[in-house]
């Protein structure tokens, strides 16, 4: 676990990263899912049957998970073999066990096994570049579900919760929420270097900047310390009490997944600290998370990641494109949604894998 100072003010950010924050536009050209569809995550993903004028009887969709070691990852595995077995077809999945290295090799597996179509969620954005091309030359279309891969890779589409936009929401709400009181800001982080915890960390950064900038004409961003937890419960349990030991005047922590701050949410209340702490996340929606927004006040918000559509919107393109279809973005996001006491109840499933 690292732990760094940004020291953010309008002064210290400077001109040009301030303009890259409000640069950033919410409107890219991808396509959005159904926003009704996203609504919840379903206890039991029991998949979703689309039209296709060719049998899809024997079709073999190979699906690799960056690890298992999530709930999340878990839903989202789920939700791929219901709906793939749900349209008549063949699910194979491979575990790259949070290495990448096996991640490649697993991979190398499905391909050999001669998948018709490759789900693919990479642990790293430039290692798998490769093993797409393999995947391409063996004439099997690559989908990039949840994460996010380098351009250069050869894949049909990206499909994913709008992190962009979900951060920016919840910035937002954060800003309105503390109103002109001094924010001392705590950031939890997945890894290092991770393109979908980056996009939620600008997210979370641009909303917060464009709404100070709307109601008060200004900037009063002061980010004291970001530490990465490894997208788990005991890394924000560990980088929580090291923060709160180094900064003790911590009163808001943003993170990039309820997963972050969830373990951390332990080491605040034995500092008995759930009183002068807003927790904010940029993403997920899982269910510990929701529960927290109903019950407690020091859980602000979260944005909608829903593990269950995201397969099956994954499943759905792969049996168009087995149908002949080749106009795909190259991103298609869910629509982004935000939850707050307001709405928790509505999307709170204690059932759901996540």
């Amino acid at each position: 676990m690292r732990i760094k100072n940004l020291k953010f003010g309008l002064k210290l950010i400077g001109m040009p990263m301030l303009a890259m924050l409000l640069s950033l536009s919410l409107n890219s050209c991808v396509e959005h899912l159904d926003a009704s569809k996203t609504t919840a995550n379903s206890g039991e993903a029991e998949g979703a049957l689309f039209a296709s004028a060719i049998d899809l009887t024997g079709k073999k969709i190979g699906y690799c998970t960056p690890s298992l070691n999530a709930p999340y990852y878990q839903a989202l595995l789920q939700s791929i073999k219901a709906t793939t077995e749900k349209n008549g077809m063949i699910f194979l999945s491979a575990d790259g066990q949070d290495d990448i290295t096996k991640q490649i090799a697993a991979v190398e597996d499905l391909i050999t096994k001669g998948v018709d179509a490759l789900l693919l969620n990479p642990k790293d954005p430039d290692a798998l570049v490769g093993i797409t091309k393999v995947a391409k030359a063996a004439g099997i279309p690559v989908f990039i579900i949840d994460s996010s891969i380098n351009p250069s890779a050869d894949f049909v589409t990206t499909i994913q919760s709008n992190n962009l936009a979900n951060g920016a929401l919840a910035g937002e709400w954060l800003a309105k929420k503390m109103g002109k009181t001094p924010m001392n800001i705590a950031l939890l982080s997945g890894n290092a270097g991770n393109p979908v915890g980056r996009t939620r960390k600008q997210g979370l950064l641009q909303g917060i900047t464009e709404e100070q900038l709307r109601t008060q004409g200004k900037i009063d961003l002061n980010v004291k310390t970001q530490a990465y937890t490894e997208w788990s419960y005991a890394g924000g349990l560990k980088a929580m009490e090291d923060i709160l030991v180094a900064h003790p005047d911590i009163n808001v922590v943003i993170t990039e997944s309820d997963v972050c701050v969830l373990g951390a949410i332990k080491a605040i209340a034995q500092a008995g600290k759930t009183d002068d702490i807003l927790i904010v996340a940029g993403a997920d929606g899982q269910k510990e998370a929701i529960k927290y927004i109903m019950e407690t006040d020091f859980y602000g918000c979260t944005a909608m990641n829903s593990p269950v559509q995201i397969g099956k919107n994954a499943v759905k393109y792969a049996v168009e494109y087995m149908n002949g279809k080749r106009d795909f973005d190259k991103k298609s996001y869910t629509a982004p949604l935000l939850i707050t006491k307001e709405n928790a109840a509505k999307y709170y499933n204690p059932n759901a894998l996540f």
